[in-house]
């Protein structure tokens, strides 16, 4: 039993983090901040000069500059899971008769999985550039509380359209910016929000599936086994009925690679579930996860008491309209799906 209780640890610490990652989200001090920058006051003074200065680059390089490293990590982890159900999972579901119709399903979603995923790293997330920047202009009105008209990108030295925003690490300003996705190294926007949706969501449905036909041949080994009318001799000389957690330990020690496939697919549906909700709720609403976390923790800077009266937020924003870009659920499905393009002007 204490292998379960280190797993069982496992998983609560797990569950943990992304509970403090969904409450602190938006929040500049958070515990993971405050821990990390404990820690590193404590290790920089014994830490080699050079291994400060790999760490440092390791992590800009991983997190601050575009690389391909998390696509590569996400191919590994996918053919792990899939090498992993094909030999194993799917021999004993065959044994079990279930149908070549229900095990194919997974390898459909793989493909279908595969196709949004390639469009979310190749497709442009809608960049602002000089030859477009004068139509992207009027595709959205300023809500002069978030976005200010007149405001120029000092990087890209444009101005900047209303719901966009500068990607440092794809040195770009992107057209309605949601978010830059380390895992398809590239940023999601106007033009490639609506591949990320569904690419979520066949994750979702992928990982979902796979721990349903995994569960189901679980639960077949241990009626077939006999396991639940089973007993065992305890550590007293006395026989006891082999209850859940038995149950539970003899998978682990028959079954280990399958059952950590299975934890680690429910962790995966759970936690990508919870995200895909989270960005459909934004798409009814006709909100970016930038927008999003701007609002959580809003300031303007062109409301601070200290500024001129000549300020750009004159005359003063409506902060009651929260959703100000929303035109209905319908219409704003709509224009995540079929997202509104510039329309560059014929010269006469």
């Amino acid at each position: 039993m204490d292998f379960l209780t280190l797993f069982a640890i496992y998983v609560v610490v797990v569950l943990t983090c992304i509970v403090l990652v969904c409450k602190y989200s938006g929040q500049q001090q958070t515990p993971f901040n405050i821990l990390f920058n404990s820690v590193v006051k404590v290790v920089a003074p014994i830490t080699p000069k050079w291994l400060q200065r790999f760490s440092q680059w390791t992590m800009h390089r991983l997190f601050h500059q575009r690389n391909n490293m998390f696509i590569y990590l996400h191919v590994l982890l996918e053919c792990a899971v899939y090498a992993e159900f094909t030999f194993e999972v799917f021999g004993f579901c065959r044994e079990m008769d279930t149908t070549l119709t229900s095990l194919s399903v997974p390898y459909i979603l793989l493909a279908v999985k595969t196709f949004f995923f390639y469009l979310c790293i190749k497709r442009d997330p809608g960049t602002v550039t000089k030859r477009k920047v004068a139509a992207q202009l009027h595709i959205y009105p300023y809500d002069r509380r978030l976005f200010h008209p007149g405001v120029s990108c000092p990087t890209c030295q444009l101005v900047k359209p209303a719901r966009s925003k500068h990607c440092r690490v794809c040195n770009r300003c992107v057209q309605r910016f949601d978010h830059h996705c380390v895992w398809v190294n590239n940023c999601i926007g106007a033009q490639n929000t609506r591949y990320f949706l569904l690419y979520l969501f066949s994750v979702c449905a992928m990982a979902g599936d796979m721990a349903l036909l995994t569960a189901d041949m679980l639960l077949h080994a241990v009626l077939h086994s006999g396991l639940l009318r089973a007993s065992y001799i305890d550590e007293y000389g006395e026989q006891q009925p082999a209850g859940p957690l038995f149950v539970v330990q003899h998978l682990f020690l028959t079954f280990p690679r399958v059952i950590f496939m299975l934890g680690f697919l429910v962790f995966v549906f759970f936690l990508l579930a919870g995200y895909a909700l989270f960005h459909s709720y934004l798409a009814l609403v006709n909100q970016t996860s930038n927008e999003w976390y701007k609002s959580r923790g809003y300031v303007c800077q062109h409301c601070h008491p200290t500024t001129t009266a000549d300020h750009l937020c004159s005359p003063a924003p409506d902060h009651s309209k929260r959703y100000y870009y929303s035109r209905g659920p319908l219409k704003n499905l709509g224009e995540i799906f079929f997202p509104p393009k510039p329309v560059q002007k014929k010269d006469n």
